[in-house]
């Protein structure tokens, strides 16, 4: 009978044990492809681009409001702005089994499949700055209103160029959301007014060196070029070179999209007249809250554009041109 008690008390036991275990799962706090748990997410953030002082300030917004979060984020980035760069670090990011990606895609179509895989995987993906043909395969994509920014832009010229005259666009490459809504909407503010002339837009493949080339060439072909927008970061500072290699500073108005530590020095030079600053660090801050809110189960914001700000020589060194400056580190 001792026996039979002590066999049964075991089996008693070992009933609460796995009742004890199952109730562990289930108050889990909803453990994701990397395993955690409500407040100790593991967050991985994919740049379009390493170094890029846009995606810096992108990076200094997503981690404060991790650490908000008791998250940890990993960064990484390839050296240039390319989906097939990009896809193997993507690969890399994957295979460390993040609970979550916020990702810069390089191109609309091109880093669709890897960016799928990823979610397959049971990882939630936030996309943030650029997104894809179909951005249903994240939670939430997060960017700027890039056809309003191109539209300031274009107006900014015509405060500068009040005669009208022929203006020059120098972009990225085709295929990058962003870049192609900026284009489009400089393109169609341009062609709207009859005392500009729209030259078209000319692709700097994100090379300094080669936007420098097109500008100078352009400005061979068309002296009289008064206003030209630079869609990007490195399209800008091309631009701010080329103009400086033509010797036409002071005679082409220059608007920049991005507020990088370059192109805050060449508006304090007065190569540059004006530049659209985007929110890269609220677009951080939003893209983690919408990875936490996923994560937990709550519902998303599927798309969340935020604003920009206007900076020139006069404005440069308010709290608000100040405030809209990107940052080199964190």
């Amino acid at each position: 009978m001792k026996r039979k008690s002590t066999a049964i008390v075991a089996a008693l036991a070992a009933v609460a044990l796995g009742a004890a275990a199952c109730g562990s799962d289930t108050d889990s706090g909803g453990t994701t492809a990397g395993g955690a748990k409500d407040g100790n997410y593991k967050l991985a953030f994919v740049q379009g681009v390493a170094g890029d002082a846009f995606y810096i300030t992108m990076e200094c917004g997503i981690k404060e409001e991790a650490a908000k979060e008791g998250a940890t984020v990993t960064t990484q980035g390839a050296q240039k702005f390319d989906p097939t760069l990009q896809t193997p670090v993507l690969q890399s990011v994957i295979a460390s089994k993040p609970d979550a990606i916020l990702i810069a895609p390089t191109d609309v179509s091109a880093m669709q499949q890897p960016i799928a895989q990823a979610k397959a995987q049971g990882i939630k993906i936030v996309l943030v700055d650029t997104t894809l043909n179909d951005p249903s395969v994240a939670v939430s994509a997060i960017s700027s209103d890039n056809t309003a920014g191109g539209k300031a832009a274009f107006e900014a010229i015509q405060k500068l160029a009040p005669n009208g005259g022929k203006v020059l666009g120098v972009g990225v490459q085709p295929g990058i959301s962003t870049t192609d809504a900026r284009d489009k909407g400089f393109a169609d503010a341009a062609k709207a007014d009859s005392k500009f002339t729209y030259l078209g837009v000319q692709y700097s493949q994100n090379d300094p060196a080669k936007a420098a080339s097109i500008v100078s060439a352009a400005l061979q072909k068309d002296p009289d070029i008064v206003g030209i927008f630079a869609s990007n970061l490195f399209s800008a500072q091309g631009s701010a070179t080329g103009i400086r290699q033509a010797g036409k500073q002071g005679k082409v108005n220059v608007v920049g999209f991005d507020a990088g530590p370059e192109q805050i020095k060449a508006l304090q030079d007065g190569t540059v007249q004006a530049l659209i600053a985007q929110q890269p660090g609220d677009i951080g801050v939003q893209g983690v809250q919408q990875a936490i809110k996923a994560l937990k189960g709550e519902s998303n914001e599927a798309k969340i554009q935020t604003g920009s700000t206007i900076i020139t020589k006069d404005t440069i060194d308010s709290a608000e041109g100040k405030a809209a400056a990107y940052k080199a580190s964190c």
